[in-house]
This record gives structure tokens, sequence and C-alpha cells, in this order.
């Protein structure tokens, strides 16, 4: 790939892999970070992009992989959140108690498994349409509003069991 078509790639697409990063990531550093370093594997690709799917998948698989990537990198670590460290005493029983929710509502929503929790997870916090969706997975877009679908009775099915 010669510098010109990087460069019109990177001008198209940039925003739309950052926001597809930051709907993942829910960190802007990081997003940023993966976003980079998205841009710079398609670059270092050179010409192995096939045009098998469009530009934003391709790019949006490359993202996503790095931020799976990224995740097993944390997990080995297992870092203590910053906020953990900066409660208060006074607010600890309500935030343990809103963290304990948040926990069981995540918890279910990491038991769906893929491709049901990246959907659902891009189209509630990425607030991304069917389409786009679609096209980041290299489906129809029938195919994702479908998986949403299931996704939500799935997840609702899990916390009832729960009773949350």
């Amino acid at each position: 790939m010669d510098g010109e078509a990087f460069e019109k790639l990177y001008e198209t697409y940039y925003m739309r892999v950052y926001s597809f990063v930051l709907t993942l990531a829910r960190d802007r550093s990081l997003a940023e970070e993966i976003t980079q370093e998205t841009f710079f594997r398609a670059l270092a690709a050179g010409n192995s992009f096939r045009n098998e799917s469009s530009g934003m998948t391709w790019l949006c698989a490359i993202a996503r992989n790095l931020f799976n990537d990224e995740l097993r990198r944390r997990r080995k670590t297992t870092e203590l959140p910053a906020e953990l460290a900066a409660d208060s005493v006074s607010d600890m029983g309500s935030r343990t108690e809103d963290r304990d929710l948040s926990f069981r509502i995540h918890t279910a929503l990491h038991a769906l498994g893929e491709p049901y929790r990246e959907v659902f997870e891009l189209r509630v916090f990425g607030e991304l349409s069917f389409r786009q969706i679609g096209t980041i997975f290299g489906k129809t877009e029938n195919w994702a509003r479908v998986t949403y679908h299931r996704a939500r009775l799935k997840l609702q099915e899990r916390i009832g069991e729960h009773e949350i």
C-alpha cells in the first residue's frame, strides 16, 4: 500500500475505527493506542489486504484482535483498578453495592459468549446501527438484528436466573 492510499484509508476510517475500539475498551487512551496500532498494522501489512471485505471491516478485525490481545495481557498482570484506591470510607457501602450489581450484570453479559456479547455491546454501548454491526462482522444487517435479539433474550434469561 503506497503512502497516498494509506493516507486516504486513515482519513476515511480513523474516527469510525476509534469509535469501534472505544465501545470495546471504554477507555479513551486505550482506544487511541489500539486505533493507532491498528493503522500501523494495516500499513505494515501492505498489500496483504485482499479486498474480500470493506476496508472498515478489515480494520475493525485488526482492532478487535489487538483489543483481545490487550485483554489477555491485562488478565495476566491483574492490575488493581485506580478507582478502588480512591474510594472514601463514607461512600464505600453504596459503591460496593453498585459494584456488586454491576459485577452481576457484567458476569451475565460475559457469559453470553461470542458473537452475542460483542453484538450486544456494539449496539447498546457503542450505539452502532445494525447495518454497521453487520458490516463489522462481514454479515447482513438482518443477521445483526437477529443476533442482537437473541443476545438480549439470553441476557434477560441469565439475569432472571440470578434474580438481579
